[in-house]
């Protein structure tokens, strides 16, 4: 029988933890043993590096682009008048916000330190987009149960780093809701196989 070392209390270092069958007495960082101070070193530590001001330009100009542009379509879609609006009113307003969030941003926002640099991680919102708009673009060929399945095993899986185990357990649970919400409880007109 081998003893576990003692840990002097409090000292807020390492903790000596035994778990299933790991080796005893291997020192783990617990975060409830820091202080925010040192919680605040780590973050700021383990952080990508900041971007620069070319990135928060560059960045800003994408939201009015997107702004100016959704607010282009909005128009040619009609507005009408707030008793009797038509399509185009509500992604007019919300295009307006944009347009303003991306001047502001343009202006006050170009000497924040807070935006991150780049990384590889940073493709991922636009991974999720193309998963995205792949699954509506196939819907209604083949229905939405296959397209909906990738999608969710995509997104848990690569994008979100789970398991095999619980992407497919979730993703077929998932699937298998919205069948039974859209198709069986609600009979909407969703394209579906079966």
């Amino acid at each position: 029988m081998t003893a576990t070392p003692k840990v002097p209390a409090g000292d807020g270092s390492h903790a000596a933890v035994r778990s299933g069958g790991d080796a005893p007495g291997i020192p783990v960082d617990l975060p409830e043993d820091f202080t925010p101070e040192q919680l605040a070193a780590q973050w700021e530590e383990e952080k990508p590096p900041a971007a620069g001001a070319l990135a928060n330009t560059a960045s800003s100009l994408v939201v009015l682009g997107v702004g100016i542009g959704a607010l282009v379509l909005s128009l040619a879609m009609g507005l009408g008048i707030p008793a009797a609006p038509q399509p185009g009113l509500w992604p007019f307003m919300i295009s307006c916000v944009m347009v303003l969030l991306g001047l502001f941003q343009l202006i006050v926002g170009r000497h924040n330190r807070d935006a991150e640099k780049f990384t590889r991680m940073s493709t991922a919102p636009l991974t999720g987009l193309v998963t995205l708009a792949a699954m509506v673009a196939l819907m209604p060929v083949i229905g939405f149960e296959l397209p909906a399945l990738v999608l969710c095993v995509i997104w848990m899986r690569f994008l979100g780093g789970e398991t095999w185990r619980s992407t497919l357990l979730v993703s077929a649970i998932v699937v298998a809701a919205f069948y039974g919400i859209f198709v069986l409880a609600l009979n909407t007109s969703i394209p579906h196989l079966f």
